[in-house]
């Protein structure tokens, strides 16, 4: 996810690549997108700080938080602190970060990588204007942008949009599996599949019906449509989805806890 809010924000030119800097473990991670982008590679994190950043975006693993080094807390003194990384709280970032000018924590999704996500975000305290502006700056790179009013909402927005994704690609994957049992070709089958998700999709998004109205107008009395939302209504789709984001949700909170 760094990686496309790196190459979101030059593709953008909200920034040049000569004005961003990156380092990671010794994975390879920070050379690819730095031989990649033209951005600068730091070896480690203290090197990254001498630059004296106006921002510190956070998009590690969250088990190599723990592996920063202590003079971190030092050295990271007021800056604005962005963390991406899932399951990581305020106050574990506080911990870390305790004399950072102010941090934030949010939740993007993959959607992101193309410029078609949404994050859901939240700041430690009242952010400064600069502050704000800056991080919906790189936010919003990765497209729509929603600030959410306590940080149990990233909880709710992880299981929704977080997670959502992975959601659609199974369903898609189960209507593409679908069209082979009923004698379709695989090609074929997945091609149906794959544009109907993505028109369905669009046309959500540009119509001015809700959902549910847009359904309603493709269900025919006693058609096809109706056999298959009632196939759908009789297993309980609803509540399977329901189901999963609740699990979904007490899992980020379990892992928050952690």
């Amino acid at each position: 996810m760094v990686s496309a809010i790196v190459k979101s924000l030059l593709r953008s030119k909200s920034f040049l690549p000569n004005e961003i800097s990156c380092c990671s473990a010794n994975d390879g991670t920070s050379d690819a997108l730095s031989l990649e982008t033209g951005i600068t590679r730091c070896t480690d994190v203290a090197a990254l700080l001498q630059k004296n950043p106006n921002l510190l975006i956070l998009g590690c693993k969250p088990q190599q938080l723990a592996e920063l080094p202590l003079q971190i807390a030092e050295s990271s003194k007021d800056l604005v602190i962005l963390s991406i990384m899932a399951g990581i709280t305020l106050d574990r970032l506080k911990s870390v970060f305790p004399l950072a000018r102010n941090i934030v924590r949010s939740m993007p999704n993959t959607p992101g990588q193309i410029g078609s996500g949404i994050t859901g975000f939240l700041f430690a305290s009242p952010p400064q204007e600069k502050d704000q502006l800056s991080v919906h700056k790189v936010l919003s790179s990765l497209g729509v942008v929603k600030e959410v009013k306590e940080e149990i909402d990233i909880d709710r927005v992880t299981a929704i949009s977080g997670s959502g994704p992975a959601y659609i690609f199974e369903f898609t994957s189960a209507l593409q599996e679908a069209g082979k049992e009923i004698g379709l070709s695989p090609e074929l089958a997945n091609d149906l599949a794959m544009e109907t998700v993505v028109g369905a999709a669009k046309l959500m998004k540009e119509s001015t019906f809700s959902p549910e109205e847009l359904r309603n107008q493709v269900t025919s009395p006693n058609g096809t449509t109706q056999a298959a939302l009632e196939s759908f209504s009789n297993d309980q789709l609803r509540e399977i989805v329901s189901r999963a984001a609740h699990a979904a949700r007490d899992r980020s909170i379990e892992l928050s806890n952690a």
